[in-house]
């Protein structure tokens, strides 16, 4: 009963040091500014397969440098159907950060990235392709934010969603 008692708690101190880790956002997309985004798309429906974009679209030349915008493990770095080439990145506070669309990643999974380290390069790929090149950027909790729940188009998953343009600092 001891033991588990003791993992039980480490379990406890591990989640709340997750927590209390500063986030201190970058802007990902090297040299991108406020005229890169549009900082209304967040949370902009309609779109596309995915009902709702719930995230933001960073445009830039193609293989313009993507940098891990906080510390974080890489925990997937590979290809899916709708993100195409894409980086996961699980960050301060129990928070993912999604990159996707990229030309060529150039990080691996289960490496520890700090603030600014590249992790690959801006493109089109998976649903982009044949679009311009950009960025698609997501925040996601694993720590559901219950009184973000409203009435928009797919309003149940805001709890899961975080705007990162409100962390941005330029």
């Amino acid at each position: 009963m001891k033991k588990r008692k003791k993992i039980w708690i480490s379990l406890l101190v591990i989640i709340v040091i997750g927590f209390i880790i500063p986030q201190n956002l970058e802007m990902p997309v090297k040299g991108a500014t406020k005229s890169d985004y549009n900082s209304k798309s967040f949370w902009f429906f309609p779109w596309g397969k995915s009902i709702t974009h719930k995230g933001v679209d960073i445009f830039a030349k193609k293989r313009t440098s993507i940098n891990s915008s906080t510390s974080g493990l890489v925990l997937y770095s590979g290809s899916i159907s709708i993100g195409g080439k894409v980086v996961v990145i699980l960050g301060p506070k129990w928070r993912l950060h999604y990159y996707a669309h990229l030309n060529q990643i150039k990080t691996s999974p289960f490496s520890f990235v700090t603030k600014n380290h590249t992790i690959g390069t801006v493109g089109s790929s998976g649903n982009a392709a044949g679009k311009s090149s950009h960025l698609h950027y997501s925040i996601l909790t694993m720590f559901p934010y219950l009184w973000r729940i409203d009435s928009d188009k797919q309003g149940w998953k805001k709890m899961f969603y975080l705007n990162p343009i409100k962390y941005f600092k330029n």
